[in-house]
């Protein structure tokens, strides 16, 4: 083991990936770390753009573990300002996913590779994408926006044999009116319940006569210890949209 023993995650995936490796490690975690139901006696400490530096600092941590996209510069650069360590990974796609994992476990909290994450490399390598779908992905309404290009979620879906319609743009999240993307000619749209939460109620309606996946945003764009069920629970969704609601 390393000389870590107190760890602030202010990212939900790394705070499910620190909290089922090693329980015990975490002393603070955002307000959106709800993955494992049970995580002690951590403190939250506000949100992934928000947190709390000052109360950060207070928990005297060894270590703490940041995302390049999820959490600010300024907010990390206070961290370090006040003395503390910060780790922060970037994930655009899964086999990043994985050795970004490895680097902060193992690496950096000096654990034994889980067995979660082996688990997670097998059940991805056993995919065999079905026939290829063409889809947008909406990550929220009002403005509507889309994944686009390099990202983690993206590349799980063309794994499973879904290609992001905007890949190719030159924004990761473009605004794309929901005029646009209904005539966009594609084969399915793709709606994940976070970080907006669509529902059967919520996202279809916007694009009658196109069939709606709604799909598991953890499994999704989690990269911690659900991608090992991520291939199962995706899969099953994509296989059984909705039927195309009616213009």
């Amino acid at each position: 083991m390393s000389g870590v023993r107190r760890v602030v995650s202010l990212v939900p995936s790394l705070t499910e990936a620190v909290a089922e490796s090693a329980p015990g490690l975490l002393v603070g975690v955002t307000d959106w770390c709800t993955h494992p139901a049970d995580l002690g006696d951590a403190v939250r400490i506000g949100g992934t753009k928000n947190p709390d530096v000052g109360a950060i600092a207070e928990l005297r941590p060894d270590l703490v573990i940041a995302n390049e996209e999820e959490n600010r510069a300024p907010d990390l650069a206070a961290l370090r300002a006040a003395g503390v360590e910060v780790l922060v990974t970037e994930i655009r796609d899964l086999p990043q996913a994985v050795a970004e994992l490895e680097r902060v476990l193992v690496g950096a909290l000096g654990l034994a590779r889980p067995g979660w994450l082996a688990d997670a490399e097998a059940a991805w390598a056993r995919v065999a994408p079905a026939r290829a779908l063409t889809a947008f992905v909406p990550v929220w309404r009002r403005p509507w926006m889309v994944l686009g290009r390099d990202t983690f979620a993206g590349d799980l879906l063309a794994r499973l044999g879904v290609r992001n319609a905007y890949a190719v743009h030159p924004e990761r999240y473009p605004r794309v009116p929901a005029q646009e993307l209904a005539a966009s000619g594609c084969d399915l749209v793709v709606l994940p319940d976070e970080p907006y939460r669509f529902t059967a109620e919520d996202g279809p309606e916007a694009f009658p006569g196109l069939p709606a996946a709604l799909v598991s945003g953890r499994h999704l764009t989690w990269y911690g210890p659900s991608l090992a069920q991520a291939p199962e629970v995706l899969g099953r969704a994509l296989r059984e949209p909705l039927p195309s609601p009616r213009a």
